[in-house]
């Protein structure tokens, strides 16, 4: 691992890249752009001018994967997974099987002095998509629930199926024939081994955080978790990409069972962190133009750029061919689920861009494979992700417009059904409040009832903020609702607290180790308000 970071530019080129790519998507979500869009897009333009940042394998598939899975594993909903189980399992196994097949023997007619071998690695290795684009866009667009919901758990397994499928097209091409119980059982390997890995280590990990009760402990430990996961998998040959969802769906399913603490910090640094990882991976996308242009020299321009052209077109057409077939097919399963609406499909087909877990695979490729074939699959893989992500990227915000598609009944069900929560919150901690009271044996003194009618107008006041929510936080005639209200004054009131503070530090009346804590307190108050 150490050579890959100096191969990848420690120091001052490491220090650059990180500042851009930070600085470029700080403009993006300033104007509401689609960062990696403009990340890849920003790359492009300065690979010519800046020193090569080659991208070094290791470094994605063991330093930047892991967390970024398992952070998307941790914010998923394992209910709403298992709902659509069989489109996510048609979509993670079946289309990148398919995709595999199909662009394999598409570019074994398009270069016959190409072994099939390595041309079914490049359908491998372009078959995956990377939903991290796709998501974002449809987040904020109000995509509905269910299709954002399978596009996450295909990107969450889809690696696991295309790196397997691509470790198996390497050996025979490297290595001789490979029967097809072999490979096979290569990917029965995979993926039980790394369930199992996953599971028992999920299971090791719960235990440990039950009995730290600890924050930072808890944090730290969640945070070395993804490598575990991944490097315990790969070394036994099994799947780290399904090693680490499996940890991170468990660990989130049960983030309930933590303190307060630990969830507020928990959020905090995979915040931090995904938009870190994400924001130097799409950069560094961009950055290699320069270095896969130059190694394809030996070939004719208007010659590659057919081919490029050809493996982009089928892996997108492969998409809308399996997306439509499988709107059937889910139907067909014993059980199946709802089948998708025309819209969902559309929109599903169309959220096909490629990412950087390919271009990594395709630089992973053995020196031992004849430099001008290796220089070729890197250019295809190239060619099809920064296609993919420019032409589907930039127009499936205007898809999803032109359809339609809205998650408004959803969210005004999710705020219905939160209200009715909160309702039946308040009833339970009330009648747990009056329990407390009467166990006391006596009456309250002034005090104590000062504090019982402040517990019960702050409970009343929770529940009374979910129902005004469906009201869009304003009453009749546009006028605020109390606790709309109430949240301004508040807020207003702790801008000018902060600044007390802040001026009796100044006047060194108050320690810095104080206003810390102060401001914490205050912190947290208006992150409730906030929410």
């Amino acid at each position: 691992m150490e050579g890959a970071l100096v191969g990848f530019g420690m120091g001052p080129q490491l220090l650059l890249l990180a500042g851009g790519a930070v600085a470029v998507a700080a403009f993006a979500r300033r104007r509401g752009w689609p960062a990696p869009l403009l990340l890849v897009a920003a790359g492009l333009l300065v690979s010519p001018m800046v020193p090569a940042v080659p991208l070094d394998p290791e470094l994605v598939l063991y330093v930047f994967l892991p967390p970024l899975l398992y952070s998307a594993a941790l914010d998923s909903s394992y209910l709403r997974l298992r709902d659509v189980r069989k489109s996510v399992g048609l979509l993670s196994v079946g289309l990148v099987l398919f995709t595999t097949v199909v662009v394999g023997l598409l570019v074994h007619l398009l270069l016959p002095t190409l072994p099939l071998a390595l041309a079914f690695a490049l359908g491998a290795i372009v078959a995956p998509p990377d939903a991290v684009a796709a998501v974002a866009v449809g987040r904020r667009l109000g995509l509905p629930r269910r299709p954002l919901t399978i596009l996450v758990g295909e990107s969450l397994f889809n690696d696991a199926t295309a790196l397997t499928l691509y470790r198996v097209a390497i050996g025979a091409a490297t290595g001789g024939a490979i029967s097809l119980w072999h490979g096979l059982g290569e990917f029965l390997l995979a993926a039980v081994g790394g369930a199992a890995i996953g599971l028992a280590l999920a299971f090791g990990c719960a235990w440990v955080l039950e009995r730290t009760r600890d924050s930072l402990v808890d944090n730290t430990v969640m945070l070395l978790v993804p490598f575990a996961a991944y490097l315990g998998a790969e070394s036994v040959h099994a799947s780290g990409v399904i090693s680490v969802v499996i940890v991170g769906l468990y660990l989130g399913n049960r983030m309930h069972l933590r303190g307060f603490g630990t969830r507020l910090v928990s959020d905090a640094v995979w915040r931090v962190t995904v938009f870190f990882l994400e924001t130097v991976v799409f950069a560094l996308i961009g950055l290699q133009l320069v270095p896969v242009i130059e190694g394809i020299a030996g070939y004719r321009p208007w010659q590659v750029a057919g081919y490029a052209a050809a493996v982009l077109g089928v892996t997108i057409a492969v998409r809308f061919v399996w997306m439509f077939a499988y709107s059937y097919l889910i139907q067909m399963i014993r059980g199946g689920e709802a089948r998708p609406t025309g819209q969902q499909t559309a929109i599903l087909s169309w959220a096909g861009m490629r990412g950087v877990v390919s271009l990594a695979a395709a630089f992973a490729v053995p020196e031992t494979v004849p430099e001008r074939d290796r220089a070729m699959l890197l250019f295809l893989t190239f060619t099809t992700v920064i296609g993919t992500l420019l032409i589907q990227g930039t127009t499936f915000p205007a898809l999803i417009r032109r359809l339609r598609v809205s998650s408004e009944q959803e969210r005004y069900e999710d705020r219905l059904a939160e209200a009715a929560a909160q309702q039946a919150a308040l009833e339970a901690g009330l009648a747990e409040l009056d329990r407390l009271i009467a166990e006391q044996g006596h009456e309250p003194d002034e005090i104590q009832k000062q504090v019982i009618d402040q517990l019960r107008e702050k409970s009343w006041r929770r529940s009374l903020t979910a129902w005004e929510r469906l009201g869009g936080g304003t009453g009749p005639g546009g006028a605020e609702t109390p606790s709309t209200l109430y949240r301004r004054l508040r807020r207003r009131m702790l801008q000018a607290e902060r600044e007390v503070f802040v001026r009796m530090r100044d006047e060194r009346r108050l320690d810095d180790e104080v206003l810390r804590e102060v401001m914490a307190q205050l912190d947290f108050e208006e992150a409730i308000l906030d929410r």
